[in-house]
């Protein structure tokens, strides 16, 4: 019950947080075109509770997965239409195309921009993890022949058929050329020597994706990782990498799994977020930063994408307001809308279908 608890409690902060940014991002840039804002909402639904302060009521809403700004003059038959047309100069409708480019914009910005602070705050105080040049045991494959040979965790190979072993890129060479022959390593553990004979195996080697990328002999051992200082003028361009490296990293899933190279099962929804929330913030607060960062981006990239009801979307329909010269008529819009809301509703229920399918199979 404790876990349970636990885990509820760091997804509703790392989703709240997320959308909170998000959302202030739409409204920051709003506020700052001089677009007045009606209604800041954390969630969707019935309110829960909110207060007024000058021209914006601020809301928590019922359902939290989500949020919205609302502004004035956003749809044509809106609330707020008789102070639009008032007022037209305070519409978001009346804005130039520009300006509300960047207002539908500045959401998955803040997302990324705020992914990128968190990863800073990292990389000054904690460093950042970098694979190990030594020829260190950083972990073992199960069913492998390091594993079944005895090998362990934090070993240190000295030699290899007698033949010294200075670092991991020669080891990892030399057990990929042994063509499957038995091998005897020297290890080092706990200040003592052992030898141990393990034959490689021919093995599936995979990428970051789970595609296969050929085959290689293999003892089934994984590289060491050790933590690098990272002084804090070179933080900003760490966090930078990192951000890129997500992104890509998100784009080319999102890519593999429409091409079917990566199963759908891979898509989480909030039961996923919700226990490896869970997880990272009882292993301390630079794992559940880093968990915030990696889930803000996917949040900043996942909104980029042209669905309508998504901010992508909205970009869609500007960038196609800019080639025809004239914004699309609102039958077009809503007819968009409507696809866009199933598509993103059949999204989200496949999603918990999938965290209760993971969760039954254990």
């Amino acid at each position: 019950m404790e876990t349970v608890v636990v885990y509820t409690l760091a997804a509703v902060l790392v989703l709240g947080l997320l959308i909170f940014v998000h959302e202030l991002g739409h409204f920051v840039v709003a506020k700052a075109s001089g677009v007045s804002v009606l209604r800041f909402s954390l969630g969707f639904g019935p309110k829960i509770f909110g207060r007024r302060v000058g021209e914006t009521e601020y809301v928590v809403s019922a359902v939290p997965l989500g949020g919205y700004v609302k502004m004035l003059g956003e749809e044509p038959d809106e609330e707020g239409t008789a102070e639009a047309a008032a007022d037209p100069r305070r519409s978001f409708a009346t804005q130039p195309l520009a300006k509300r480019f960047a207002i539908v914009f500045a959401g998955p910005f803040f997302n990324l921009a705020f992914s990128w602070v968190c990863l800073l705050f990292v990389a000054a105080a904690y460093g950042v993890m970098a694979p190990s040049d030594e020829p260190v045991v950083g972990g073992l494959i199960k069913g492998l022949p390091a594993a079944q040979a005895g090998l362990e965790q934090g070993d240190k190979i000295l030699a290899l058929d007698g033949q010294p072993v200075d670092t991991w890129d020669g080891l990892a060479d030399r057990i990929t050329a042994s063509g499957g022959k038995k091998l005897e390593l020297t290890v080092e553990r706990g200040g003592s020597r052992k030898e141990i004979e393990i034959a490689p195996e021919k093995t599936v080697n995979r990428n970051i994706f789970g595609e296969e990328v050929g085959e290689s002999y293999r003892i089934g051992i994984e590289r060491a990782m050790n933590t690098r200082e990272v002084p804090v003028i070179e933080a900003p361009w760490v966090a930078t990498q990192q951000v890129a490296f997500y992104s890509e990293l998100i784009v080319l899933s999102l890519v593999k799994m429409v091409q079917g190279k990566i199963s759908t099962r891979e898509i989480g929804g909030p039961i996923t977020i919700a226990r490896v929330a869970g997880q990272r913030a009882q292993s301390g607060l630079k794992g559940l930063l880093e968990f915030m960062a990696f889930l803000g981006v996917n949040l900043g990239i996942l909104n980029l994408l042209p669905i309508p009801v998504l901010d992508g979307g909205h970009l869609l329909f500007f960038a196609i307001e800019a080639a025809i010269r004239r914004p699309l008529t609102s039958r077009y819009r809503e007819m968009a809308q409507q696809v866009g809301l199933f598509l993103l509703v059949s999204l989200m229920l496949f999603a918990v279908y999938n965290d209760i399918y993971r969760w039954i199979q254990g």
